[in-house]
């Protein structure tokens, strides 16, 4: 089997979505699937879409190719969009509308939450095929090995990590945190370090910040925290947070988007105006959440065996699917981009 990603892998730290490809890539090429990253060849078998938008630094391909692709080179390829952004998560507009056209060329999509498919079918999205496979960390990199236990006597150490400056990642939990350690009687109780970017114009006067991080080095920092925080808004899914879980960090979780659908049961859930409240709430149960977070499922192999039992499926129904296809639901920008 021969199936083209629609994702150019990066070295470094470049967010989850890369670690995401990297595992996905190397989990398919050990079952002996041939993994491209262009829609070059004419023998291609599954297609993943994973970004329409030109310009886009991650995407290798969007979907006016797959659109010529399917006509003009090989209609029997099985195209699946795997959805992982909204508008509603950086305050943008036209994401969600742009990924509802592009998901007329398409035969399945998958999410990476069912938060985040519960609003695209709200707005829209048409409900043909659609299923869930929630993101997961490679435990041969983000494990607990070099995890700290609080003691509950030094200050308890938050961290957390974001590969986007967009103010809606969290920080005005995380400005609030910075805050908090400069006032009684938090100033001795909490420390904080931040790892990744920051907002144009934003510093901590408090807090730690610590340029974006990958691989062991960015584990080791982790693991010299005891707290995971994540506080970021209308997440999708993230990466960040299950990497801090899988290092062996309890999680103190905002209730939004799709945190609470892979943080419950392994930590503290706030709202925002509860925050200090929570955070003590956390300090008291600690120990229970220590040990619960141990069991955290979401892991890259779990994530992987989804996306192989997907991509199995689909190539099994090869012969059904294309024969389905209305070539009249696919937007008139698409045809009028064809011929590029």
């Amino acid at each position: 089997m021969k199936l083209a990603l629609g994702m150019r892998l990066r070295q470094g730290p470049w967010g989850g979505g890369n670690r995401f490809a990297q595992s996905l890539v190397e989990g398919l090429r050990a079952e002996g699937i041939d993994v491209v990253d262009s829609l070059d060849a004419p023998d291609i078998d599954v297609i993943l879409l994973t970004d329409p938008r030109q310009g886009s630094q991650s995407a290798s391909f969007e979907d006016s190719a797959i659109a010529r692709y399917l006509i003009f080179s090989n209609s029997r390829a099985i195209v699946i969009h795997r959805v992982n952004e909204c508008d509603e998560r950086k305050g943008t507009s036209g994401i969600n509308q742009r990924l509802i056209d592009a998901n007329q060329l398409v035969d399945h999509t998958v999410f990476i939450s069912s938060w985040l498919r519960d609003l695209y079918v709200a707005q829209g999205l048409p409900c043909r095929s659609l299923s869930v496979i929630l993101n997961g960390a490679d435990r041969r990199i983000f494990h607990p090995g070099g995890h700290r236990t609080w003691d509950g006597k030094e200050p308890l150490r938050l961290v957390t990590h974001h590969w986007g400056g967009n103010w809606n990642k969290g920080f005005d939990i995380y400005q609030r945190i910075d805050q908090l350690m400069a006032t009684e009687p938090w100033r001795s109780r909490i420390a904080f370090t931040y790892v990744g970017n920051l907002p144009e114009g934003f510093g901590f006067e408090n807090a730690v910040h610590v340029q974006p991080l990958d691989g062991t080095a960015l584990v080791d920092e982790l693991c010299r925290h005891h707290v995971y925080i994540t506080a970021t808004r209308n997440e999708p899914a993230g990466m960040h947070h299950v990497e801090g879980a899988n290092c062996g960090l309890p999680l103190l979780y905002r209730d939004s988007g799709a945190l609470p659908e892979y943080c419950q049961g392994y930590g503290v859930m706030f709202s925002g105006d509860d925050f200090e409240g929570k955070l003590s709430e956390m300090m008291a149960s600690y120990a229970t959440w220590e040990k619960n977070v141990r069991t955290y499922p979401h892991d890259a192999e779990l994530m992987v065996t989804g996306y192989l039992d997907l991509i199995k499926g689909v190539y099994k129904e090869r012969e059904d699917i294309p024969p389905r296809r209305r070539f009249s639901r696919w937007p008139r920008w698409v045809d009028a981009r064809l011929a590029r």
